[in-house]
């Protein structure tokens, strides 16, 4: 060969190698984040004053910088096994990360990223013994592919615990077809297999049997027509508030946090509620699993962002009574504390507690009139 020819394929070779990600650059971009986010936290609940909170807030890590530098990192690896652990990183940080247009609305970034994932997993890594993390990522990732993606892993894979857990992630996944009885035995047929197959596996500590049992209670307490747990807690002043506090009223129940995906949107749409509601028996009730002063900050008079009453769950105790996970969720009750709506925010939710304001309300049907002699 060449010298020249050989030179430059050298080069070329070495260029590939260079751009090409890896395990540890992978595991250092993961950990950047979670320090910087730590560090921000701590600074944030010593801040002296609501106006050094406020700016604090401005500074908060992107995580757009981190989601792209993880992309960039494995997109030509992707072929690679070690790819799958953080590509599932990627696919949960993923509906956090939005872009604003130039008409100030906002879209997610990085779905081209999570759909070259998903593709790359189901033609490249469909057979994985390393697919445990992915398949619940799947379940957060927003992907309207994510459910078919979950039941090829669970039909195809040889492990038995990887089955197990695509059972698990399909039965969540369900959840959004609704309460009908044949969705209730899918789910209850999937959380089996789960339970049977992977019962002592893990997935960022939290055990498979945990998570099933979850998806059980879901299902007996929290599904339409079930009166709604009671919920008792302080709000961002430590003052009490409990769920009972609104008996009587239409309640719309949101979890909430100022960096989960669509964050201003559903503000948005809540203040909107709350307008459309006004002089109603309704209420908006936030859970928000924001640190006590960042909410307290929200709720400042200056910023006015926040004007319903919020239970501070910092540590999750609140939602966890709700089996909350991906963020926002929304329950619709009715002033028995039924529940009649569960999911995300959006037009259901406003046609729901608009039905029930209006059957409330409705009078009862008068007696029919009989002419007299009859």
């Amino acid at each position: 060969m060449h010298p020249l020819r050989r030179l430059s394929l050298i080069l070329l070779l070495t260029l590939s190698q260079a751009s090409a990600g890896s395990p540890g650059e992978a595991a250092q971009i993961r950990k950047e984040l979670t320090l910087a986010n730590e560090a921000w936290e701590l600074k944030l609940k010593v801040a002296p004053s609501e106006e050094a909170q406020r700016e604090l807030w401005k500074q908060r890590p992107n995580l757009g910088d981190s989601a792209r530098r993880m992309w960039g990192c494995l997109k030509p690896s992707l072929a690679e096994d070690w790819t799958i652990d953080p590509a599932a990183w990627l696919i949960r940080l993923a509906p956090r990360v939005v872009e604003t247009k130039p008409d100030g609305t906002t879209a997610p970034a990085m779905t081209e990223a999570v759909t070259i994932i998903r593709k790359s997993i189901e033609e490249r890594h469909l057979l994985s013994p390393k697919l445990a993390p992915m398949c619940l990522a799947l379940v957060a990732s927003a992907d309207p592919q994510a459910l078919a993606l979950l039941e090829k892993i669970e039909s195809k894979n040889p492990d038995p615990k990887i089955q197990g857990i695509a059972a698990l992630g399909q039965a969540i996944l369900l959840r959004n077809l609704g309460d009908e009885g044949d969705v209730i035995r899918k789910r209850l047929t999937l959380l089996r297999k789960a339970i049977i197959n992977s019962a002592t596996e893990e997935i960022d500590g939290t055990s498979v049997a945990s998570l099933a049992e979850d998806e059980l209670y879901i299902i007996r307490y929290l599904t339409k027509g079930r009166e709604a747990p009671e919920l008792e807690g302080v709000d961002s002043a430590n003052r009490p508030i409990k769920l009972s506090d609104y008996k009587g009223k239409v309640v719309v129940l949101l979890f909430w946090a100022s960096n989960m995906p669509e964050a201003e949107r559903t503000l948005e749409f809540c203040s909107s509620l709350e307008q459309k509601f006004a002089g109603k028996p309704f209420a908006l009730v936030g859970v928000n699993a924001d640190p006590v002063a960042t909410l307290r900050t929200m709720q400042t008079r200056e910023t006015g962002r926040i004007t319903w009453p919020n239970f501070s769950d910092p540590g999750g105790q609140v939602a966890r009574q709700f089996r909350v996970g991906e963020r926002p969720l929304v329950y619709v009750l009715d002033a028995e504390r039924k529940i009649h709506f569960f999911g995300a925010p959006g037009s259901f939710v406003e046609l729901t507690a608009s039905a029930i304001l209006t059957e409330k309300k409705a009078p009862p049907s008068a007696p029919p009139t009989v002419a007299p002699g009859k």
